[in-house]
């Protein structure tokens, strides 16, 4: 029997939904298949025309819609983009999406973006400057926020908590929510080695409003989350057993490379409903390399925020090249 845990907004419980993606348009709109609800990538549909917000208003007539954003850039040094956030609520007002969804991450500097989602230092300076800017965005957008956790491929030395315990204190202290990725908790478990329980454990579950899963890429000495494939075993054992510390909350299924015909991604989003109800066995630590340890991979520390994300350009990008 799942805890029931309401989230803190009253976001209501969709069920099981899937990405919106343009190569199932056409197989959606002749259709209508059962899904319970979609997510899309809130970018492709800021300035869009035409087609795409013809299939867009279309599938918003029938089903619900839910925003999720790769440009909120909530981690920057840059400054709220108040342009940017208009265009964000004239969409979810459109669309009715009774929230809004990004990552705690940064996208880009000095109104740069470098399509990546890089990965912030944990200290107190981070912390201070990303509460000030979710609550900025948060007023603005009249809509409960909640930040996704990303994968990550290199740490920060200067960090002074762990990942957990600062997604903890940002939403103490903001007031946003979470969108608990369980699959990235299980690729960064694996290439930083620590416990995906623990952090599991450490998250207020009325905090969090919305589950991911995706499949991944595992290179033995690390994962990459490349959403291109099914999801794992060990990862749906984790959502069981975060999903029964909270109850009721949307859970999405992502599929974004190597994307097959909508039936096989829908049937995939629906294996979650087997892991709400079934107790299953106590989650172990799915820490299994088939060298001894993952590469820790850390950036030098350094004392501004701007030089921060300079420096973790440089790694970032080199450790990728490297994977």
């Amino acid at each position: 029997m799942e805890a029931m845990t309401p989230n803190k907004w009253n976001i209501p419980d969709f069920g099981f939904g899937v990405g919106l993606r343009s190569v199932h348009y056409d197989y959606i709109l002749e259709n209508n298949p059962k899904v319970d609800w979609f997510e899309i990538i809130s970018e492709t549909y800021l300035e869009s025309g035409g087609h795409v917000r013809y299939v867009l208003d279309k599938v918003a007539e029938r089903y619900p819609i839910v925003l999720h954003g790769v440009s909120l850039s909530i981690g920057s040094s840059d400054p709220v983009n108040f342009e940017y956030l208009k265009l964000l609520k004239a969409l979810a007002d459109r669309v009715k999406s009774p929230y809004i969804s990004d990552h705690l991450c940064w996208t880009g500097v000095n109104a740069h973006n470098v399509h990546d989602l890089l990965p912030i230092p944990y200290t107190e300076q981070s912390l201070n400057h990303i509460v000030n800017k979710v609550k900025q965005v948060m007023d603005f957008m009249e809509r409960p926020l909640v930040l996704e956790n990303v994968s990550t491929y290199a740490q920060f030395a200067s960090s002074s908590m762990t990942e957990w315990d600062f997604h903890a204190r940002l939403m103490e202290e903001s007031q946003c929510g979470m969108l608990m990725d369980v699959n990235n908790i299980y690729v960064s478990a694996y290439n930083h080695d620590f416990s995906a329980k623990e952090f599991i454990d450490r998250i207020d579950p009325s905090l969090v409003g919305q589950y991911h899963l995706a499949g991944h890429t595992n290179k033995g000495t690390h994962i990459l989350d490349t959403h291109n494939d099914h999801v794992i075993d060990a990862v749906w054992e984790l959502y069981r057993y975060a999903f029964q510390r909270t109850g009721g909350r949307n859970t999405l299924l992502e599929w974004d490379e190597d994307i097959p015909e909508f039936d096989i991604v829908h049937q995939e989003a629906l294996k979650a409903k087997r892991y709400r109800s079934e107790k299953g066995e106590q989650v172990i630590t799915p820490i299994d390399r088939t060298s001894k340890h993952a590469p820790k991979m850390h950036v030098t520390a350094v004392e501004s925020v701007d030089d921060t994300e300079r420096a973790v350009t440089r790694q970032y990008k080199s450790s990728n090249n490297a994977l």
